[in-house]
């Protein structure tokens, strides 16, 4: 039997909805920021995301492409789909260098404060022509943290554009709070089990292309999707999830937490260590 993603075994909403939790957006104030500029800031506060940043140059990018390519064989040879590598950087001593990249992690601290929290690592891997995409979804309806304030990097894989299914947002959604979904599954060909209907209401759709290497920065309140990959080429992406250290996970989440800047309170994220081996 294959192994589900990480988002199809998270606590269901009603569980979710049973919690206290502080849903907004939280624009940025950091005074001195040291990567981001006052213009791109403002832009982040404005519109939910930003793009492109770069983490590698082209030699670094495919040598981490050769990284993911061993790593989704032995998931494939194990029974699991290409979406299935999910926390993993808990299980990945590379992954958790991932995470904490300070390439990445600077303008993640730009926008979130100084003491800073990665919590997740998932690996998006459209096949070629696998007809999946994912439907309109903030990430915020998925998690049980507060308050909302959980960035995401989306790391370039592989090359991600139009022709193979890269990210578009409706820029502007994530200053309206919760949006209402409806459930949804596999076999209407939807990755997630949510949709949001009409996502146009709440904000101007724009494309997010990549090239491997580069990543995008998004809000946990953002709208944001991407159709199925009918192109020959595979496109690959990972997210990596960070918070301030202010953010409370419920139901056990804290335990992912690793402590990429600053400090935290070791009750509330017990820092995660680096895994042993790869």
């Amino acid at each position: 039997m294959q192994q589900q993603p990480d988002f199809a075994m998270i606590p269901g909403r009603d569980e979710i909805e049973k919690l206290e939790r502080d849903i907004r957006f939280f624009p940025t104030s950091v005074a001195a920021p040291q990567s981001l500029t006052a213009a791109e800031i403002a832009r982040w506060n404005e519109t939910g995301y930003l793009a492109p940043l770069t983490a590698y140059d082209g030699s670094q990018a495919e040598d981490l492409r050769e990284y993911f390519d061993r790593l989704l064989n032995q998931t494939l040879a194990a029974g699991n789909d290409s979406y299935s590598i999910s926390s993993a950087h808990l299980k990945h001593a590379r992954v958790w260098d991932l995470l904490n990249h300070p390439a990445i992690v600077a303008p993640v601290c730009d926008l979130l404060g100084p003491n800073v929290i990665g919590w997740g690592a998932h690996f998006f891997c459209k096949m070629p022509g696998d007809g999946k995409r994912v439907d309109w979804h903030q990430d915020c309806s998925y998690w049980p943290l507060t308050p909302t304030k959980t960035v995401t990097v989306w790391l370039a894989i592989d090359d991600a554009d139009a022709e193979n299914g890269c990210m578009e947002v409706f820029a502007g959604s994530h200053r309206f709070g919760l949006i209402d979904f409806e459930a949804s599954d596999a076999s209407s060909g939807n990755v997630l089990n949510q949709t949001v209907s009409q996502p146009e209401k709440y904000g101007q759709l724009e494309s997010e292309p990549l090239q491997a290497g580069q990543f995008s920065l998004h809000s946990d309140l953002l709208l944001h999707g991407s159709p199925a990959n009918q192109s020959g080429r595979r496109r690959c992406g990972l997210t990596l999830r960070y918070c301030p250290a202010d953010v409370t996970a419920s139901l056990d989440w804290n335990r992912k937490g690793v402590i990429v800047a600053g400090e935290a309170d070791p009750e509330k994220w017990p820092n995660a260590p680096r895994p042993q081996a790869d």
